[in-house]
């Protein structure tokens, strides 16, 4: 069953509300590399960046605390 204007409109609009946008460049090939490495942990590419991310934010904020 096709998704209808009012749906898609919908969504859009829930997406606007509750999400940030960033635009990530990368140098030739690191795209499929990536999409690859997320694929093979059975990831999609934005939930591997996100994890990544708040991975090594939590480790960045322990090695700052331990040398404290």
């Amino acid at each position: 069953m096709p998704v209808s204007k009012a749906q898609q409109k919908a969504t859009h609009k829930y997406i606007k509300n509750n999400y940030d946008r960033m635009e990530l460049m990368l140098k030739k090939g690191e795209k499929s590399k990536i999409k690859a490495h997320a694929e093979s942990r059975g990831e999609s590419v934005n939930a591997f960046a996100t994890r990544a991310i708040n991975e090594t934010i939590q480790r960045d904020i322990k090695e700052s605390a331990d040398n404290e």
